[in-house]
């Protein structure tokens, strides 16, 4: 429960009554990060659930589109380094800013990027997304 009591399906959040549809953890989009911090230590799910001590059973269940429990949601999120809250989508909830910026300041401070590397992976980034995202909107 977060910050209030829980009424059936309705929660308060911050003095503020929200139901169920005005609050959501996305999933799909954690297990993703997830994936990308796996690869990007060239590792397997296996030393990933090794690393973790979260059973491969339970990152099986994930892959599928199944949440995790709490626990091994907090474990994992921790060891790849991932804020849970921008997984998190509340209604009430303030924008932190451009996904393109926040992405663009997370690959530079990559300290294993050169900065022709960096610049590179930026100009690729920002011209896909301005290209999906007016897709997007049609």
């Amino acid at each position: 429960m977060l910050l209030g009591m829980s009424i059936a399906n309705e929660q308060f959040f911050g003095g503020v009554m929200m139901n169920e549809s005005e609050r959501s953890f996305d999933n799909d989009a954690f297990y993703r990060a997830l994936a990308a911090t796996v690869d990007a230590r060239e590792i397997t799910w296996k030393q990933a659930s090794q690393e973790t001590g979260v059973s491969p059973t339970t990152l099986t269940r994930m892959a599928k589109g199944r949440k995790p429990d709490g626990a091994s949601l907090a474990v994992l999120a921790t060891w790849a380094g991932l804020d849970l809250s921008a997984f998190v989508n509340l209604a009430a909830k303030a924008p932190k800013g451009e996904p393109l910026a926040l992405a663009t300041a997370h690959l530079r401070a990559d300290p294993s990027l050169s900065d022709s590397s960096k610049d590179a992976l930026e100009e690729m980034m920002k011209a896909a997304y301005i290209s999906l995202r007016k897709k997007d909107k049609k």
